[in-house]
């Protein structure tokens, strides 16, 4: 009998899916990615990449999950005892990735706060980013914590623990009812506020412009893939381990179709929220748009606090409306991060919830203590970048290949999703995932390590790069070999008989 957590409701777990996929990458990322790649051109190779791998992966996920009723480790040793470091590998990725996401989150905080005086003041926001808050110090080099971040630091972690020990139903899903539509609320103010500033309208003509002559492009559908898989929350071990907790009888292939495109339309929506604020900005210094376009850390702590200081009506609402966005936003994300290893441990070594969340969610709040330092922020520049590009994606691409190549998998999980779904699996769902998909994460991983190899990565020194870099991103593989050594000490390696069953309607 299976007596895994369950969610209560279908939007509940519909909600928790687009909590973690929407996230702080939605709000920084994609803008700039779009515009920088054909602006409204790069619109169809997104498209294109949503319908052939972003969705076609969630809808693989989510069977996984389903079927094999279990975290990411265990769902894959269900399939072949060997892969069962996969799945752990997912798990590493995401201990890795939860401890500086969690930094963030507390930056986000802590400029939530600033806001309601303009604490960063009106000369240089990008120097008080870096120097009075953040107060770096050179690459390589710790320093001592900084009480502007350890502070909300502190307050991120009992949150986030204090729903993941709250449990699936009472604590994953009553937290994301209220922050789901909270975000929603919060952006779609900051959407109209930026809408109406003087201009608004040359920013998001900018932002929609079409560029068609980027379309025969190579890098340009690249972007549009990577777009799309760093987004949607693929190869974390997310979406295995929460639809893990699905009811039997639940509609997999509708549950990825919303999620794919719920998280686009925030996407989208960032999108016009943010160049309408360039826009503005713009305006107001008499440049071109695209002389005041930067993405990530820049954008949001140092681009937004100027814009914010420029605007001619209550600045103070609309700087609390957008770090309010982006806590809310990182939160939901987190909360799913943390899941997938305190279900791993839980299911590997059968302790209990309280005790998987305590060790778990404990050790990786520990670790974030580093990126509290001063050196923080060069430590999280290059531990994103690797632990992304050469974990996630390349993950990713393990993934796909395993289930479609080694294990052939394609055809079972198409039978199960379609004998429980209303939207039917066909060929093109195993074309998507056995070709295209490994394709172009294949000519993706291939171009990034040749690139990282030959040019190191943000002129940071060689020995800095190699340290928090490569050294993270291989010793997440070597900590899941590691993990899967260990004996199942609770879950039968057994494939559920009730996950089987055929002919069940959602």
């Amino acid at each position: 009998m299976d007596n895994r957590p369950q969610w209560g409701t279908r939007a509940g777990f519909i909600l928790a899916a687009v909590g973690s996929a929407v996230g702080l990458g939605n709000i920084w990322r994609f803008p700039g990615t779009a515009f920088d790649n054909g602006g409204g051109a790069f619109f169809l190779p997104y498209l294109f990449a949503l319908l052939t791998a972003g969705i076609p992966l969630l809808i693989l996920e989510f069977t996984i999950g389903h079927k094999y009723r279990g975290s990411a480790p265990l769902s894959y040793a269900r399939t072949n005892k060997g892969a069962e470091w996969l799945g752990w590998w997912q798990v590493a990725i995401s201990f890795v990735i939860a401890t500086y996401y969690a930094v963030i989150i507390a930056w986000a905080m802590s400029y939530t706060v600033f806001s309601f005086k303009l604490s960063w003041g009106r000369e240089d926001t990008v120097n008080f980013l870096i120097a009075d808050y953040l107060k770096v110090s050179d690459a390589g080099v710790m320093g001592s914590l900084v009480p502007g971040v350890l502070i909300p630091l502190i307050i991120v972690w009992v949150v986030t623990l204090g729903v993941l020990f709250a449990g699936v139903k009472k604590g994953i899903e009553r937290a994301n009812k209220i922050m789901i539509p909270a975000l929603v609320i919060l952006f779609l103010g900051v959407v109209i506020r930026a809408l109406t500033l003087e201009g608004a309208l040359d920013g998001v003509n900018a932002f929609f412009k079409p560029d068609w002559g980027r379309i025969a492009e190579p890098q340009v559908w690249v972007a549009a893939y990577g777009q799309i898989f760093f987004s949607l929350s693929i190869a974390f071990a997310i979406m295995i381990t929460y639809s893990s907790y699905l009811p039997k009888k639940s509609d997999i292939t509708n549950n990825a179709f919303i999620t794919g495109f719920a998280n686009s339309s925030v996407e989208l929506l960032a999108g016009i929220g943010v160049f309408a604020a360039l826009g503005f900005m713009a305006q107001s210094q008499g440049v071109p748009v695209q002389d005041v376009v930067k993405s990530g850390v820049i954008l949001a702590f140092a681009v937004f606090p100027e814009i914010i200081n420029q605007m001619p009506f209550l600045p103070e609402v609309f700087g609390v409306l957008f770090f309010g966005s982006l806590v809310l936003a990182g939160l939901s994300s987190l909360i799913s991060i943390v899941e997938t290893f305190v279900a791993g441990v839980q299911d590997k070594f059968n302790v209990t919830r309280s005790k998987a969340v305590l060790f778990g969610g404990g050790l990786s709040a520990v670790i974030s203590l580093l990126f509290a330092t001063q050196g923080g922020l060069n430590f999280l520049d290059v531990t994103d970048e690797f632990i992304n590009q050469f974990g996630v994606a390349l993950a990713g691409l393990f993934e796909v290949v395993y289930f479609a190549w080694f294990a052939k998998q394609l055809n079972p999980l198409q039978q199960h999703a379609n004998a429980i779904s209303d939207v039917k699996l066909g060929v093109w769902w195993k074309i998507c995932l056995s070709v295209i998909t490994p394709v172009v994460l294949g000519y993706m991983m291939y171009g990034k390590m040749k690139e990282r190899i030959i040019n190191g990565y943000g002129g940071y020194p060689t020995d800095f790069v190699f340290n928090f870099g490569w050294t993270i991103a291989i010793g997440a593989i070597l900590l899941a070999v590691v993990f899967s050594q260990f004996k199942w000490k609770s879950a039968s390696l057994e494939v559920p008989k009730e996950s089987t069953n055929k002919g069940v309607s959602s």
